[in-house]
C-alpha cells in the first residue's frame, strides 16, 4: 500500500520519536466536533478510511481541517481477526 510510509521517515519529517510501527498518511475527509471529543475520518487510500476519536483540544492544536494531510499512527497491543 503506497500510503503506508516508513516509520523512520515519518520520524524525520515530524522531528519526533514514536514507538508505533504503523503510520498511514491520509487526507482528512470528515471532522465531527463534539463537546469534548472530535471524530476524524482520514482517507488513507482510495475508498479506505480510518476513523479516530481524539480530544477536541488535540484536534484544535493540530489545526485539522477537511482536505488537510494527516497521519493515522496506530499503536495496538492486540489485533483480533474474525470471519463470518
Amino acid at each position: 500500500m503506497k500510503s503506508k510510509m516508513n516509520l523512520s521517515r515519518l520520524n524525520q519529517e515530524l522531528n519526533m520519536e514514536i514507538s508505533a510501527r504503523n503510520a498511514l498518511k491520509g487526507t482528512v475527509k470528515v471532522i465531527e466536533v463534539g463537546a469534548v471529543n472530535t471524530e476524524v475520518v482520514l482517507e488513507v487510500a482510495a475508498g479506505v478510511e480510518i476513523t479516530a476519536i481524539i480530544t477536541k483540544a488535540s484536534a484544535e492544536r493540530l489545526g485539522l481541517s477537511v482536505g488537510k494531510e494527516a497521519y493515522a499512527v496506530v499503536k495496538a497491543s492486540d489485533v483480533i481477526v474474525a470471519i463470518d
